[in-house]
């Protein structure tokens, strides 16, 4: 595995700029403004290309170990599909933003904002010292190129979550601080549309080994991707991405599950990643995945609802496709199923069957918590048992190429423009003929029956990678899938006559506690969080909040 650079000396390196963040931001007084003898200051940090290096990559900390809410570390973003309802979380955490609960004093959604602006304010302050600094004008435009772009996946985040938001670009005094108002989203957005143009143009298309993890052109037009389509500007975002394909620097890898694990993480097909180091600078997704049975929490319970939308093995959805059998609806299915859940009595894990039988002893059985669904993520869990639950060095990927070609072809389809079998062998078939997947060719070009296609093909290929909820409001369709009774796994075969547990017609569970109540034309936004607004006056609240 190739040493990833940065993480190196991150650690060091937050807490450098950490220092000059509060520095910069506090009240000043005479006795504050004489130059310490003994520590890093603003007046003396910002002097060489090493300073830059350090500071870079204070911009690019992400938060090791236990760090969430955000829009980079992988709980935060799986939290997010949770939330569109992909699934449940054990305690409920991400589930409540989208139940109807949700209120201006929740901590979760009060993290996501709290933990874009720190990031911005890192970015800001290394935007505002950059001029400062001595060294080769060329490398300095990329790294503030590299900043800009974090900076605007941030103001990206934020926009489309909370839709207003203060747009600071400067480091700020506290007064300043406590007093901003909220832009509007077409600004915020307006915004990040010309950061990451201006920055892609500046950004090299490919790096040197040594230079693993830094953003490149394809990372900044990933991003404006996701905003020209969140915009509907359909025609812009298909140029966008047809400018990164034909980069040619990316393709798509024939793994799949191996995509996700640590001895795959610089797959060509990766755009975009939060790094980590192994117990250095790890992470912890993987306790909370990994099964009771296998000494980990079992957090995370994927939904059947997700499950059905897992065509067969000839590319029919289950509800016309003669290879479904009711009876063991998990065979002959899209191998991505397989590759993305524990699913009970067939999966092996490390040479164990994963089991959720409630009469047997197995820590995972069914029904020890009421919003366990049976399944639960196999989707990133490690096959190499030495593998640390507690700090895993693998990384995260944020961006792929599966989701250029995907983005690429909606655009085309809702821009108007003509479809034929050559663009759907550029993009889609690309996808699902992946040598791991090799599912059949889509051929049809009606535009409708596309669509459908599409936004399956987005659940089924990302899932549990932190885009559902994004595409859902995008889509318009978050109450319409959220106001849902989800179910979980089957438990019979002959469910008229099945008194064990609740079961629907086809027998399967019925998660009483997973009915949420989106609240369409408020919960489409999240509210600004109550600790902001009891210091600044001048924010104002979301419709309904």
């Amino acid at each position: 595995m190739k040493k990833k650079i940065f993480n190196s000396i991150i650690t060091k390196t937050c807490i450098v700029l950490g220092f000059l963040l509060a520095f910069s931001t506090s009240c000043k007084k005479n006795f504050f403004d004489k130059q310490p003898l003994d520590a890093i200051s603003d007046a003396t940090f910002w002097k060489t290309e090493n300073d830059a290096k350090l500071a870079l990559i204070g911009c690019y900390n992400t938060g090791a170990g236990w760090q969430d809410g955000d829009f980079w570390t992988p709980r935060s973003l799986v939290y997010l599909d949770l939330m569109a309802g992909d699934g449940s979380e054990k305690e409920l955490i991400p589930d409540h933003v989208t139940d109807g609960t949700l209120t201006s004093s929740y901590w979760v959604t009060g993290g996501y904002w709290s933990n874009a602006y720190k990031k911005i304010a890192t970015c800001n302050n290394f935007l505002d010292h950059a001029a400062n600094i001595t060294m080769d004008e060329a490398k300095k435009a990329i790294m503030v190129a590299e900043v800009r772009t974090l900076r605007a996946y941030e103001y990206f985040n934020i926009a489309l979550y909370f839709g207003d938001v203060p747009l600071v670009q400067h480091v700020l005094t506290l007064a300043d601080a406590n007093s901003v108002s909220r832009a509007s989203k077409a600004d915020v957005w307006t915004f990040v549309e010309t950061e990451l143009k201006e920055s892609a143009a500046v950004l090299p298309i490919t790096r040197p080994d040594a230079e693993n993890g830094r953003l490149t052109a394809g990372a900044a037009l990933g991003i404006l991707g996701r905003l020209q389509m969140e915009e509907q500007k359909w025609s812009d975002a298909a140029v966008t991405y047809k400018t990164i394909i034909d980069f040619n620097c990316y393709s798509i890898d024939p793994k799949y599950r191996e995509l996700f694990l640590g001895d795959h993480e610089f797959s060509k097909e990766i755009i975009m990643s939060s790094q980590y180091l192994k117990d250095t600078y790890g992470q912890v997704l993987l306790i909370y995945l990994t099964p009771e049975a296998w000494g980990g929490w079992h957090q995370f319970s994927p939904f059947n609802e997700l499950v059905k939308e897992y065509e067969c093995t000839d590319g029919k959805t289950i509800d016309v496709s003669p290879l479904y059998d009711k009876n063991n609806p998990y065979n002959n299915r899209d191998p991505r199923l397989d590759a993305t859940i524990f699913i009970p009595e067939r999966t092996v894990f490390r040479g164990t069957t994963y089991t959720t039988n409630p009469t047997s002893g197995n820590n995972d059985k069914f029904g020890k918590y009421p919003v366990w669904s049976g399944y639960s993520i196999l989707k990133f869990m490690e096959d190499d048992a030495s593998v640390s639950v507690w700090s895993s060095g693998t990384n995260w990927i944020m961006i792929r190429y599966a989701e250029v070609l995907l983005g690429y072809l909606e655009s085309k389809l809702e821009s108007g423009a003509a479809i034929d079998q050559a663009l759907l062998d550029q993009t889609v078939n690309k996808v699902r003929g992946r040598a791991a997947v090799n599912m059949p060719p889509v051929t049809t070009t009606n535009p409708d029956d596309l669509r459908k296609i599409v936004r399956r093909e987005r659940r089924v290929e990302f899932a549990f990678e932190g885009l559902r909820y994004y595409d859902i409001l995008r889509w318009g369709i978050a109450a319409d899938v959220l106001n849902y009774q989800f179910t979980g796994q089957k438990l019979t075969n002959d469910p008229a006559n099945y008194t064990s547990y609740p079961v629907d017609a086809d027998g399967y569970y019925i998660m009483s506690q997973q009915k949420r109540a989106f609240i369409k034309g408020k919960n489409e936004l999240w509210p600004i969080p109550q600790s902001e607004r009891d210091i600044n006056k001048n924010l104002t609240q979301n419709t309904g909040y």
